[in-house]
């Protein structure tokens, strides 16, 4: 990643290192990250608590200065700007609403800060209450209004001075599943609709999954992996990333050598079983891999011919899917996770033999 491409994004994040404390007590929230943003773009960051993500959106804000490095908006170093000269706006995890001002004086409070002309502010309020589908609520009060409801009042304030890019902190983690969901969508057509560049933090794989463009994954103050959700997802880096997105089966193996003309490696596991993997690793060398759940097949002894035996230990109804916990005759334990869509293994109960299947390809080697 080249300098002139950190400063030619929306945000260029270059080498930044944030330290709390001094001494022996000094603690690095951020360790020399560096990335880009695109204009227009949905990125997340993604990663468990304490891994900086809310740190590094602190510091886009202009609310923490940077031990090291430097940030750039739209190719102009920022990090002596003050908060309220910056193009960018915050939604806050706990939306920060004044309960005492009606919905339209909520969102109208920053224009009136930043001095725009009466008949200005009202078509802009009027404007983004229609963007967040609030019509017709422009007279209550926070405390008449749903969770939801005051998520979209906190992101119509937001967006109401035009902001560059809109920070947004957890803004979801307060809502029930069903409505965090339904915001999701409605948080992506807004991005869309209206061109401005998001910068979402959460700990919700699911969420990164569902929204961005791209995500950065996070642990101890670093990017372990920079992509597509689908990247991510499908090819993750570490043990880390495979790990904490979605579940995974995590096994030792070492690696063989190529297989003629496939393009994947041949592995064995600690137990014996030899699969073909996508990712590359020296032979010889003792790496993991990763094999997502949905990824293995299973079904009944005889239902395919190049099956491994197998028992089941237990069997999981998740609704939509059917999750297996199979050990096979070495002693290794997969999980196995098939759509009730599909029928596929729903005779198998506890107990039962069976037979599964890794397709060439499926396990991704990990850099540990």
């Amino acid at each position: 990643m080249t300098t002139q491409s950190l400063r030619g994004d929306a945000v260029g994040i270059e080498q930044v290192t944030k330290i709390y404390g001094e001494g022996a007590n000094a603690v690095a929230a951020l360790k020399g990250v560096s990335l880009t943003i695109g204009d227009n773009e949905f990125f997340t960051l993604l990663g468990p608590s304490g891994c900086g993500k809310t740190t590094l959106l602190r510091i886009l804000a202009g609310f923490e200065q940077v031990s090291a490095g430097k940030v750039f908006l739209f190719g102009e170093e920022i990090e002596q700007l003050p908060p309220n000269r910056r193009p960018i706006n915050t939604v806050f995890q706990h939306y920060a609403l004044f309960p005492h001002m009606t919905v339209e004086e909520n969102i109208a409070f920053g224009l009136k800060r930043l001095g725009r002309e009466p008949a200005e502010i009202r078509a802009r309020v009027g404007e983004v209450m229609e963007i967040v589908r609030l019509g017709g609520f422009a007279h209550r009060r926070p405390g008449q209004l749903s969770g939801g409801q005051q998520q979209r009042v906190a992101l119509a304030r937001a967006l109401a001075p035009q902001p560059k890019i809109l920070l947004l902190d957890e803004p979801l983690s307060a809502l029930d599943l069903k409505l965090r969901q339904q915001m999701r969508v409605e948080l992506k057509q807004i991005q869309e609709n209206t061109g401005i560049t998001f910068i979402f933090v959460t700990h919700d794989q699911e969420e990164a999954l569902a929204m961005s463009d791209r995500i950065a994954v996070m642990s101890q103050g670093e990017v372990q992996q920079l992509g597509t959700a689908q990247e991510i997802y499908e090819r993750p880096n570490n043990r880390f990333v495979a790990d904490f997105i979605g579940d995974a089966n995590i096994l030792a193996v070492t690696v063989l050598g190529d297989d003629d003309g496939s393009g994947y490696r041949r592995c064995r596991t600690a137990q014996g079983m030899e699969i073909l993997c996508a990712g590359s690793g020296a032979p010889g060398s003792t790496p993991h891999v990763s094999i997502r759940p949905e990824r293995i097949a299973i079904g009944a002894v005889g239902s395919m011919a190049d099956g491994i035996a197998c028992d089941v230990e237990r069997v999981v109804y998740l609704g939509t899917n059917r999750q297996f916990l199979v050990c096979l005759a070495d002693g290794l334990k997969l999980t196995v996770l098939v759509p009730n869509a599909l029928r596929a293994g729903s005779e198998l109960q506890p107990g039962d033999k069976a037979v599964i299947h890794v397709p060439p390809g499926t396990a991704q080697l990990l850099k540990d």
